[in-house]
C-alpha cells in the first residue's frame, strides 16, 4: 500500500517557489487569481498553506498562458 506524502508549503515558500513577493501571492490571493490554498486557523491572520503541486500547476498554467 501506498503513501502518497503531500508536501505544504508556507505564504513565503510557496512565493520563493513561484518567484514572487510575498505581498504579491497575497494580493492574488485576495483577488482569486494565485493558486490554490488551504487556511488552517480562522480571521484575517490566519495560517495559509499552498500544496508544492497546487503551486507547480499553476505556474505551468501562466507559462503555457503566455
Amino acid at each position: 500500500m501506498e503513501v502518497e506524502v503531500v508536501d505544504y508549503l508556507t505564504e513565503t515558500e510557496a512565493a520563493k517557489l513561484a518567484n514572487f513577493s510575498p505581498k504579491t501571492l497575497r494580493n492574488w490571493r485576495y483577488l482569486g487569481l494565485g493558486p490554490r490554498y488551504m487556511k488552517l486557523s480562522p480571521g484575517r491572520g490566519g495560517r495559509i498553506r499552498y500544496r508544492r503541486s497546487d503551486v507547480e500547476r499553476w505556474m505551468d498554467a501562466l507559462d503555457a498562458a503566455a
